[in-house]
């Protein structure tokens, strides 16, 4: 069970899931800096660039010092109850990474997320629990994640928030599908009533090329997260996603590897100058 709620009404959870909402704009995209941690969530609040605020499943567990495998859900939501108070404080919507959803806990997890004052969330087709060719998870059938995104907004609906996000994650592509299977599982998730779509590239392949990105904007009609490279030389900018036409970007736990490689060089100099 949940230690606090969120004390906004359900009109103005939907109010903020409303203003998440409009924030997507194919060719003028939504930029989230995930987040991890209350301490994060206050350095970037209060900016008027932040428009929104998302959370970073790897990166909240990297804060327990877990692998995203292995984050909880209750560690997930543990996380979203120290940052939903300052999102809630600045009025600024809160997306969570909801991983997988958790099995059969996603109906659960659900009304906690919206307890606590999330207004959305990442839901991935890579389910954990799926029998995979290693014993390690697979990609659900297109119609079970679809009845999950489903489900999610049903849920939502209930507890008074019918324009809950969700921002629909395919892992296709890490799968060994091809773009236009991904595009496929994306179309369907929006039909299944998604607001939005990730389609993970992911760093093993080297993140989504320029040529998929085009072609996914072009088959998803904008509706598209992708993943920026942030500090990849060469990579795409957030300017040139725009101008592709994406509905958002995303930085993942990006900006907390770049937070810790500043804190251990800061640290490096300091005892440089001291002689230890």
């Amino acid at each position: 069970m949940s230690t606090s709620h969120s004390s906004t009404s359900p009109n103005s959870r939907n109010t903020l899931a409303l203003t998440l909402k409009s924030l997507h704009q194919p060719g003028t995209p939504l930029l989230l800096t995930n987040i991890w941690s209350a301490l994060s969530a206050t350095a970037i609040a209060p900016l008027p660039q932040t428009r929104a605020m998302a959370t970073a499943s790897a990166a909240v567990a990297s804060s327990y010092n877990l692998t995203d495998d292995d984050l909880t859900l209750e560690l997930n939501l543990q996380a979203v109850r120290l940052i939903a108070p300052i999102a809630q404080a600045h009025g600024k919507p809160l997306t969570v990474d909801f991983q997988d959803g958790y099995g059969d806990r996603l109906e659960e997890g659900i009304r906690e997320l919206i307890a606590a004052g999330a207004v959305g969330c990442n839901l991935e087709d890579w389910g954990r629990e799926v029998e995979g060719a290693e014993g390690k998870g697979g990609l659900y059938e297109i119609e079970r994640a679809c009845e999950r995104i489903r489900r999610v907004l049903a849920t939502a609906r209930e507890m008074g928030v019918p324009d809950f996000v969700v921002n629909a994650r395919t892992d296709a592509l890490l799968a060994g599908c091809s773009i236009d299977e991904a595009i496929a599982r994306g179309k369907a998730y929006l039909d299944a009533g998604a607001h939005n779509v990730f389609i993970w590239g992911g760093s093993k392949r080297g993140g989504m090329s320029g040529e998929e990105v085009k072609k996914a904007v072009e088959g998803l009609d904008g509706q598209l997260n992708v993943s920026l490279k942030l500090g990849v030389e060469g990579a795409l900018s957030v300017k040139e996603l725009g101008e592709m036409g994406v509905a958002r970007i995303s930085v993942g736990p990006r900006l907390l590897m770049r937070a810790m490689e500043m804190v251990s060089e800061e640290v490096r100099r300091l005892h440089t100058e001291v002689g230890v």
